[in-house]
């Protein structure tokens, strides 16, 4: 093992630009057993990051105990994120990973301020905190304790399979407040999961991360997204996908067309003209100029493909912009906001 040491009062002229300016860093680590990644352990003034009011997201507050994500998805919301610490939104964001060692510590003080109102929280809305480095760090453990002991109660959104070492404790946390848990699972063909979310765990391997979940007692909802334009948008692979869900337990799913944000946008277009140039004329068709959403034209039709099948396999849910839009007049924000200091990036993004 070799670890790179850094205090708050010292820099590392060896450490990657940006780093050397991020609040709270206190040292730079890598090891062989997570040979290429490199993570960048810092003390965390905030741990609830509070949701603007405009944002669409239907929940006000969140908890992001990591920054960057090993799943190394090439369309992910938040990759551009990682430019603020200057840093790329490619390679950087699957491998250099920002890991806030505190982050429970922290969150028990904020909730336990007497101006909380036990709003509920929401994991997993910017970076999966299920990926690899939790198999290091064990963050999870005591970020659930904290919520469940302080009355909060709190959703967890993840692909990683890793989750199913903590649903004894998620089991137990729901017996004090409630706690909904989702997967995203969106790639039944193996092959195009391997370059698009070179990271992150089979199709098959999250499918068991349900069957676990609905074993141990939780309604599961599958995020089906995102769908992505003639690849996986047939109905045969529809079909398939949710057949296979709905046979491992999950009760809901809320599907969506692929997103291009920026960051998201660059790296997502280099994979299409890398694995498949043949589509690239359709995709400025659809994805035209800095355009981010698909098409209405598209988005119907998808609807029109998913909504018969969801009926047939007996799944609640429907499309992302109908189920996940946040209520009209919801949350109640408290005194506790986010930290995030001069051109911080904005935390909040389902991925």
């Amino acid at each position: 093992m070799r670890w790179l040491g850094q205090t708050l009062e010292h820099e590392d002229a060896a450490t990657l630009p940006g780093m050397e300016r991020l609040g709270g860093l206190v040292r730079t680590v890598t090891t062989p057993e997570f040979a290429g990644m490199t993570f960048h352990e810092v003390a965390a003034k905030s741990a609830l990051n509070h949701v603007p009011s405009a944002s669409a997201m239907p929940f006000d507050w969140t908890v992001n105990p990591y920054r960057g994500c090993s799943h190394a998805c090439s369309y992910c919301f938040a990759r551009q994120t990682h430019t603020y610490l200057d840093l790329d939104a490619g390679r950087d964001f699957d491998e250099q990973i920002v890991v806030k060692v505190n982050v429970a510590d922290v969150l028990r003080r904020e909730l336990a301020a007497p101006g909380w109102h036990r709003e509920p929280v929401a994991l997993g809305t910017n970076t999966d905190p299920y990926q690899r480095a939790e198999g290091r760090y064990r963050l999870m453990p005591a970020i659930i304790d904290a919520l469940a002991s302080s009355g909060t109660p709190f959703s967890v959104l993840t692909k990683g399979t890793l989750i199913r070492r903590d649903l004894p404790l998620l089991a137990a946390a729901k017996e004090t407040v409630p706690v909904h848990l989702a997967m995203s699972i969106a790639m039944p063909d193996e092959e195009i999961r391997r370059t698009l979310e070179a990271g992150a765990p089979t199709f098959t391997a999250r499918l068991e991360t349900v069957r676990a979940a609905r074993e141990a007692g939780f309604a599961v909802t599958v995020f089906l997204m995102p769908i992505v334009p003639h690849l996986t948008d047939s109905v045969e692979i529809l079909d398939d996908a949710l057949a296979r869900i709905a046979a491992a337990g999950a009760t809901r799913v809320v599907y969506g067309a692929l997103h291009l944000r920026p960051g998201a946008r660059e790296w997502f277009w280099e994979w299409l003209e890398r694995e498949h140039p043949e589509l690239v004329p359709a995709y400025r068709g659809l994805y035209p100029g800095v355009s981010t959403y698909a098409p209405s034209g598209y988005r119907k039709l998808l609807s029109e493909r998913v909504r018969p099948l969801l009926r047939r396999h007996r799944l609640a849910g429907g499309a992302e912009e109908e189920v996940e839009a946040k209520p009209k007049g919801s949350g109640r924000p408290g005194p506790i906001r986010s930290t995030r200091r001069g051109a911080a990036a904005p935390e909040n993004a389902l991925f």
